[in-house]
């Protein structure tokens, strides 16, 4: 397969039929100057080393020459190489709950952006370990899917706001099974998602109004080989939920504020199940300390020797023959040279006969 790896960069060749035409009209303006100066072949005899496809030689060398680097400068692409590596990781799925409850500011800033500030502080630490976002409300969806590329991952984590999902609740048994999608195709004999890699899902959320059966969900992640680490955010006291752009809070139907409180015994029923743990997160670095714990644990298995394609880079070809052109038209005189006039390269002797 064939690529170019800087595309954009191929709109630069509209520089070359421009140069052509401004090229073709100079020597044109130049034959008229000539002409006007006098008789043609009387300036031919008066000027007997001036040459008339030496420069239009020159000048195709190096729009070639131009040409080749341009390309060469979009990073040609041919084929496609293969080699092996062994590494040592798990894959994460970060389950980011979102509701509205998440910006009560028991915590701070806030729920959510104190748990944004912890997840963006352990991919800080991650370096063989794929990481993967989703995000739940009442509904839940993939945010991110499983990837290595950490700066992706961080630049998605810093967008989640609870304006992704319009729908409310807190949906922890559906985020649980979207994640578990999130791993891959169920491969095996007995149902479980084959892999080399530790399966983790880190279930962050305040527990509040738990709708469907996330127990269910994370022992079908557990007989999967998935372990499910969950993180209460917020304080068991509970704190009223803020409306963003007011200074009021949020109130239900009979004109009481709203107060949000950490349901903890559900969130470890949910860890239990799961085969994970449970952990609180407040203002200090204790949960993400207690899973990066984890995660080395789990971290010290070896992946199998993992095999995957890239793309060669075939601009050096391209850049080589520019290069040659560009030492062949330096050579080139616009005028005749005396010494090699016998050799008659530019067919010059048969235009004067």
């Amino acid at each position: 397969m064939f690529r170019f790896a800087n595309t954009e960069l191929l709109w630069l060749g509209w520089i070359i039929p421009v140069l052509s035409f401004a090229y073709y009209f100079y020597t044109r303006h130049k034959r008229r100057q000539l002409r006007a100066f006098g008789d043609e072949e009387l300036m031919e005899q008066l000027m007997p080393n001036a040459s008339k496809t030496r420069p239009t030689v020159k000048f195709i060398l190096c729009m070639v020459a131009l040409a080749l680097l341009i390309v060469a400068a979009a990073r040609p692409q041919f084929g496609t190489s293969e080699r092996t590596e062994k590494r040592n990781g798990i894959e994460a799925i970060v389950a980011l709950d979102i509701s509205n409850s998440m910006l009560a500011e028991d915590v701070a800033p806030n729920r959510l952006d104190r748990a944004k500030q912890m997840m963006s502080k352990l991919m800080d630490n991650m370096e063989n370990d794929k990481v993967g976002l989703v995000v739940f409300a009442g509904d839940a969806f993939i945010q991110l899917p499983i990837t290595c590329d950490y700066v992706s991952a961080k630049m998605f984590l810093n967008t989640i706001t609870p304006d992704l999902i319009k729908t409310q609740g807190t949906a922890i048994g559906q985020a649980l099974n979207t994640s578990i999608r999130c791993f891959g195709a169920v491969n095996d004999r007995d149902g479980q998602t084959v892999s080399d890699a530790s399966r983790v899902i880190i279930l962050i959320t305040d527990g509040e109004n738990h709708e469907d059966d996330a127990v269910a969900a994370a022992k079908k992640a557990k007989e999967m080989g998935i372990q499910v680490i969950v993180v209460g955010i917020g304080k068991p006291e509970g704190s009223p939920i803020p409306m963003p752009g007011t200074n009021s809070f949020r109130k239900d139907r009979n004109g009481n504020v709203v107060v949000s409180k950490l349901n903890e015994d559900m969130c470890r029923e949910i860890a239990q199940a799961g085969g994970g743990f449970y952990v609180r997160c407040d203002n200090t670095n204790t949960a993400m300390k207690a899973i990066q714990r984890e995660i080395d644990k789990l971290a010290t298995q070896e992946f199998e020797t993992q095999v995957y394609t890239e793309y060669n880079e075939q601009f050096q070809s391209f850049a080589l023959v520019a290069l040659l052109l560009l030492v062949i038209d330096f050579f080139i005189f616009n005028r005749k040279n005396k010494a090699l006039t016998r050799l008659d390269i530019f067919g010059e002797m048969k235009e004067e006969k």
